[in-house]
């Protein structure tokens, strides 16, 4: 095996709790069906986030029959409890995994620490539901393509969480491009929303920050940990 040839990928599941957090509060804000597309998905084990409850106290954001439920220490306002549909979920990577190879499996398990078991468990949990095959292409041209197509009455969610760092330049100005030109072409039929979740050179960890097409608006959700241990939600984009 030659794992120490390529830098790590965890596919940290906890970082769904903010995906699960933002598509509650953009189904509030939409009321539409959600397509997902991410950026750097490594094995695509987050594009599950509508089959994960999200528990932040005595709330529950659960679809029926969760796989299993995510619990982080959560400070600020609770997001609304607005269920969401994902009506169709896409992925893209320059070294994708296949959480239904055996062999891929037992590398995404030997990058997760052995003194927590229950990221290994998280892992076991969801990794035989994972059935979408993730694109293996640089994510400009492969989300230039996926832009390409409109989809009318769904919200269109264009996502990567540290993820984009490791893009080279020239990937980033060029995936920016695309989606300044996208956002020019969505409406309120099919809008077109970006959430990242990164380093921004601040602390604590990563900041989450969401915009929102057609009018172009940027929000600042709040700051979470890399591994989405805990999350800071500033607050909730106000309907329209």
């Amino acid at each position: 095996m030659n794992w120490l040839k390529s830098p790590p990928q965890t596919n940290e599941i906890r970082r769904s709790a903010i995906l699960i957090a933002s598509c509650h509060l953009l189904s509030d804000r939409f009321s539409l069906p959600i397509v997902l597309s991410e950026l750097g998905a490594s094995a695509g084990l987050n594009l599950l986030n509508d089959r994960m409850a999200l528990q932040i106290g005595d709330t529950c954001f659960a679809p029926e029959a969760p796989i299993l439920t995510l619990r982080p220490e959560w400070s600020g306002p609770l997001p609304p409890l607005a269920p969401y549909h994902i009506q169709e979920r896409a992925g893209t990577d320059i070294n994708p995994l296949d959480p239904q190879r055996s062999d891929h499996l037992l590398r995404l398990m030997a990058y997760t620490w052995p003194d927590q078991p229950e990221r290994l468990e998280r892992l076991r949990l969801l990794a035989p539901n994972q059935k979408t095959q993730i694109a293996n292409k640089w994510a400009s041209h492969w989300l230039q393509k996926r832009l390409d197509h409109r989809y009318e009455n769904a919200l269109h969610l264009v996502y990567h969480t540290i993820a984009w760092q490791y893009f080279p330049h020239d990937e980033q100005e060029a995936a920016q491009k695309a989606l300044s030109r996208a956002g020019q072409r969505a409406t309120d039929k099919a809008p077109l929303a970006r959430l990242s979740m990164e380093a921004d050179g601040n602390t604590p960890s990563a900041s989450l920050d969401l915009t929102l097409w057609p009018k172009g608006e940027k929000y600042h959700l709040g700051r979470v940990d890399f591994h989405g241990r805990w999350v800071n939600w500033f607050g909730n984009v106000t309907p329209k």
